[in-house]
C-alpha cells in the first residue's frame, strides 16, 4: 500500500492506493461526477483507493482534478514500479449504452497521453475537458503510455464514463501476473 498526500495553495489531497485491493475505496473530492469517475476507476481496475481532496472549488474544479490526477499517478507508479513478471501491456474497449471508448496503455516508464475525444460542455458541473486533464496528470505521473480514443456515442455521461472504464480495464490487464516473462522488456528495465 502507498500512500501520499499533497498541499498547495489550491488544493490539500490525502491519498492511500492499493494494487492488491485489500482497502476499502472511498473517494470524497466533493465533485459528485469526478468522484463517480474515480470509483469507477478503482472498481474495474481493482485497485483500492482512499482519495480525499479539499481544493478551490469556489473557483472552479480544475486545479482538485488535475491535483487529483497527480498524486494518484504518483501513488500508482510507487506502488508498481521497478516492474516484474506483469504482462505490461492492456487494451480495452467499453461500452456503456451507445457510447465505446477504447484504451490501449504500457506500463513503460514512459509517459505519453493520446487522448482523442473530441468533447465540450459539461456532465451536471463538471466541465468534460477536465477528464483530459486528469489523464494527462495521470498518466505523466504513473509513467504510462496511454491512448484513449472514442469509437462512438453521444451521451457525454456514457462518454467519459467508458473512458474512465476502459483505463480501469487496461490498467487490470497490463498488471495480471506473467511469471514467464520476467522483466517484461528487452532492455531488462523498464
Amino acid at each position: 500500500m502507498v500512500e501520499l498526500s499533497r498541499k498547495t495553495k489550491e488544493t490539500d489531497i490525502k491519498c492511500k492506493l492499493d494494487i492488491t485491493n485489500s482497502l476499502k475505496t472511498k473517494i470524497d473530492t466533493k465533485i459528485g461526477f469526478f468522484d463517480h469517475m474515480l470509483e469507477a476507476l478503482s472498481k474495474h481496475s481493482g485497485i483500492a483507493i482512499e482519495l480525499s481532496c479539499i481544493g478551490d472549488l469556489h473557483i472552479d474544479y480544475h486545479h482538485s482534478v488535475e491535483d487529483c490526477g497527480i498524486v494518484l499517478g504518483k501513488a500508482f507508479k510507487e506502488a508498481v514500479f521497478p516492474i516484474q513478471a506483469v504482462e505490461r501491456y492492456g487494451n480495452a474497449t467499453v461500452v456503456m449504452d451507445e457510447a465505446a471508448v477504447t484504451c490501449a496503455l504500457d506500463l513503460s516508464n514512459r509517459p505519453f497521453l493520446v487522448y482523442d475525444i473530441n468533447l465540450s460542455g459539461k456532465v451536471g458541473e463538471f466541465d468534460v475537458e477536465l477528464a483530459e486533464e486528469f489523464f494527462h496528470a495521470f498518466t505523466m505521473n504513473a509513467g504510462l503510455t496511454c491512448h484513449i480514443i472514442y469509437e462512438r456515442g453521444k451521451n457525454k455521461h456514457h462518454i467519459l464514463e467508458a473512458a474512465f472504464k476502459s483505463l480501469a480495464v487496461s490498467l487490470r490487464r497490463a498488471m495480471v501476473k506473467n511469471e514467464n516473462l520476467g522483466i517484461p522488456s528487452t532492455k531488462g528495465i523498464l
